[in-house]
């Protein structure tokens, strides 16, 4: 009776024994990833402040009329120079997790996109994204900033015979 008990404690003890050891490990894992999570988005205020730095590089070059540039060799090679810089910023924010999105033609996902403008556009697919505004960042695969973006709605029935609706563009 008394080895029966004794067995019965020690399976006891073996179960707690595993369990701890379970807990512990599963506490090292977890304190692990939040490490590298903290390593991973600690940069994410400064790289949404510096996303501001590569839209206004955008807007500099699309500004630039290509007319302008061929008539004038100076504003071509700033142009130049605004674009290589441009491609290097891209290049470091890749380097360093940080992905540009441009969902032109997507379906619009409120996770990933914010709507601007809604318009009735023949021949498109209510909630698909007609325009980007701003392009939308990624950080090592959580959005950094959403797309900002222009979608198609439905045109209305009485012109077409569609039934209608709206895109829920709340998240």
């Amino acid at each position: 009776m008394r080895i029966t008990l004794l067995e019965a404690e020690l399976e006891k003890t073996k179960d707690l024994m595993m369990r701890t050891v379970a807990e512990a490990e599963n506490g090292r894992k977890r304190a692990l990833r939040e490490r590298e999570d903290v390593s991973k988005f600690a940069v994410s205020s400064f790289a949404r402040d510096i996303l501001s730095v590569a839209d206004n590089l955008r807007r500099a070059l699309d500004a630039i009329p290509e007319e302008l540039q061929e008539q004038h060799p100076q504003i071509k090679n700033l142009t130049d120079g605004i674009g290589a810089t441009e491609r290097e910023l891209l290049r470091c924010f890749e380097k360093n997790g940080i992905k540009k999105t441009d969902p032109l033609n997507e379906r619009f996902d409120p996770h990933f996109h914010e709507v601007m403008f809604e318009t009735p556009i023949p021949g498109k697919e209510r909630g698909t994204i007609i325009q980007v505004i701003e392009p939308g960042y990624t950080l090592n695969g959580r959005i950094l900033r959403p797309a900002r973006v222009g979608i198609a709605k439905s045109i209305d029935q009485s012109t077409t015979g569609d039934t209608g609706g709206t895109v829920d563009t709340q998240a």
